[in-house]
């Protein structure tokens, strides 16, 4: 039973017969879910190319031992603001985008359920992420206890300006984190009232289902952060004594509030990465996805078990031992359901009749590559190996195999295979296959470098070393410098595309969700008449969707 919010919708419906927007709209408060999904994932990939031109800078100075390319407040700045971009400015609201443009046309819906309060939730982010970047140009320079924050050292800031760098960071994600509150209450609502008749829950795509899952992640574990956040501001401007050791507080706890949501928010980042590999494998491989019903019930277990696997990331902070053994078991558990993924990705693509088209590529690779995460995210579960690698390169190794070889790569898949519905036009193949290629081959050489240096002991976080270290760094920075580079085909081929794109027909890869059924890119109103669903999801095995079309795909 759904409920149709789509009567409650206000605003001008004079050109939803149209197809497109013009250029303005995309810069103008605009309440059309697609609107506002593109504008989410064109800001987010500004700060991607802002975040990884800061991370190409902190593998320029591990070029060599010595701290000779930056001083090391300014180091310190670095690693802070790319893990907090990446994080909260790149990989997160991307994801909103991408749902929010997708969500209602898989749906059948004709918009998301509070239209406005989904553009004030897109409008906090811009001046969010522009006030974190001008703490840079502060005489202190921007906040530098890293994306955590961990007081005391976050409530030690050098000088006594009211106004400094974590100031404006707290500041800064308090209103991320309001945004995507705001975000998650939209979605569910969305998801759970306003599918179309005979959208029955299992016949929802795995990449809603994702989405359902990821967000009410949001709505449980991000107001315990945002909370956490506002005191620790109080500690820093006002004086109070929450997380301050000298003064009664307990900077544990803010431990505790802290990985109470970013932990699961791995699980908010990586779950809509999974629901992409659920749409791309069944398209490209032309079979149904394997296992579909113990896939979606596994996406809502996932984000189930994940609320109680916090505290693994504080194995060293004092932990009692009954803690420890608890949390190594919790974390090991929820490889339980995503071993359930991995094994249908794997199915899905058994002995099939593959189409190696670029978002193929990208999600076969990211898929890989998740595995090798995986792996290693089981080892970092058990605490006695968790506390050996504790706070080395092993752990941003494994934790970049998940956030960008598994998620960024992802986010790919989908540009790729959505740019045709979303712009109406074809993507230039042979582009997108180069970037692929200068992208998984300097990925893994980056990341998987830094396991052994983890290994061998080399502390995160340092901007200088001991030169045993050198070699393994030198492969991974020059690998760097690369994998940011194949950052400009891409940028060539999607910029190009979009505007002098051969045009593309409604369905260029004969895929069976509801949002090929309507053109591209799609009306206002999304579906000149919501649709009635009467089929399963990746219906590959239907006569009318068996044919793979390589060539025939635009017009």
């Amino acid at each position: 039973m759904t409920h149709d919010f789509s009567q409650e919708i206000t605003g001008d419906r004079e050109s939803q017969n149209q197809q497109g927007n013009t250029w303005r709209e995309y810069f103008s408060f605009n309440t059309d879910h697609k609107v506002i999904g593109i504008q989410y994932m064109v800001m987010a990939f500004i700060f991607f190319l802002i975040g990884g031109l800061l991370a190409m800078l902190i593998r320029a100075e591990l070029l060599t031992p010595e701290s000779n390319l930056v001083d090391r407040p300014l180091y310190n700045g670095l690693f802070t603001m790319h893990g907090t971009i990446m994080i909260f400015l790149w990989i997160i609201p991307f994801n909103a985008g991408l749902s929010n443009y997708l969500v209602p046309l898989m749906i059948g819906a004709r918009d998301m359920a509070f239209p406005l309060l989904n553009a004030i939730s897109f409008w906090m982010l811009p001046p969010a992420g522009l006030l974190l970047l001008s703490s840079f140009f502060l005489p202190n320079g921007t906040a530098q206890a890293g994306w955590w924050s961990y007081p005391p050292v976050s409530l030690q800031v050098p000088g006594d300006q009211f106004i400094n760098g974590e100031f404006i960071w707290i500041v800064s994600l308090v209103l991320i984190g309001i945004s995507s509150i705001m975000g998650a209450v939209n979605f569910v609502t969305t998801i759970f009232w306003m599918r179309a008749p005979g959208m029955t829950f299992f016949r929802m795509p795995v990449f809603v289902w994702s989405v359902f899952s990821a967000q009410l992640l949001q709505l449980i574990n991000l107001p315990a952060l945002t909370a956490a956040l506002v005191l620790l501001l109080l500690d820093l401007s006002v004086g109070t004594q929450f997380f301050k050791p000298d003064g009664n507080g307990d900077p544990i706890i803010y431990q505790h509030l802290f990985w109470f949501y970013s932990h699961p928010a791995v699980y908010i980042m990586a779950l809509p990465a999974f629901g992409i590999f659920a749409e791309v494998l069944p398209a490209f491989s032309r079979n149904p996805l394997f296992g579909y019903r113990s896939v979606a019930i596994a996406t809502l277990g996932i984000a189930a078990i994940s609320i109680f696997v916090w505290a693994h990331h504080m194995f060293t902070s004092a932990t009692p031992g009954w803690m420890r053994m608890t949390f190594m078991a919790t974390s090991m558990l929820v490889a339980i359901p995503t071993g359930i993924k991995a094994f249908a990705w794997t199915a899905t693509i058994w002995r099939s009749k593959l189409h190696l088209e670029t978002p193929m590529l990208f999600a076969m690779g990211g898929a890989a590559m998740f595995i090798f995460g995986g792996v290693t995210g089981v080892m970092l579960a058990a605490t006695p190996f968790d506390i050996h690698v504790n706070n080395t390169y092993f752990v941003v190794g494994h934790f970049h195999y998940i956030v960008f070889n598994t998620i960024t790569m992802a986010i790919f898949a989908a540009i790729y295979y959505w740019f045709p519905k979303i712009t109406g036009r074809m993507y230039a193949e042979g582009w997108g296959k180069l970037h692929f290629w200068l992208t998984f081959i300097p990925a893994n050489i980056t990341f998987f470098s830094m396991h052994p240096l983890g290994l061998q002991g080399m502390l995160r976080r340092v901007s200088s070393y001991d030169p045993q270290y050198q070699g393994w760094n030198v492969i991974a920075s020059l690998a760097s410098f690369l994998l940011g580079a194949s950052t400009l085909p891409f940028i060539a081929n999607i910029v190009g595309s979009w505007l002098y794109g051969p045009r593309a027909v409604d369905n260029p890869w004969h895929a069976t969700g509801l949002e090929w059924t309507t053109s591209s890119p799609p009306p206002r109103d999304n579906f000149e008449e919501i649709p009635t669903v009467t089929r399963p999801p990746y219906d590959y095995g239907n006569p009318k969707y068996s044919v793979m079309v390589n060539s025939d795909n635009r017009e």
